[in-house]
C-alpha cells in the first residue's frame, strides 16, 4: 500500500506542476511532451485525476492522525 501512496503522490505532484505551468506561463507540459489530444495524453490526465481522487483518502487519514 505504501508503494501505491508514493506513486499516487508523485503523479498528483506532476499534475500540480503541469497546472502551475499552465497558469503561470500558458504552457502545457504534458501536451508539449506527448502531443495535443493524443490517447497517451488522455491516459496521463486520467491517471492524474485518479491520483487526486486517491489523495482524498490520504488526506482523511492524515487529518485523523493529527
Amino acid at each position: 500500500m505504501k508503494i501505491l501512496n508514493c506513486v499516487a503522490l508523485t503523479i498528483a505532484i506532476i499534475g500540480a506542476i503541469n497546472w502551475g505551468l499552465i497558469g503561470f506561463f500558458d504552457f502545457n507540459l504534458v501536451s508539449g511532451i506527448f502531443g495535443d489530444a493524443t490517447a497517451f495524453t488522455r491516459v496521463i490526465y486520467a491517471l492524474v485525476g485518479l491520483s487526486g481522487i486517491y489523495m482524498i483518502s490520504l488526506y482523511g487519514r492524515a487529518c485523523a492522525d493529527a
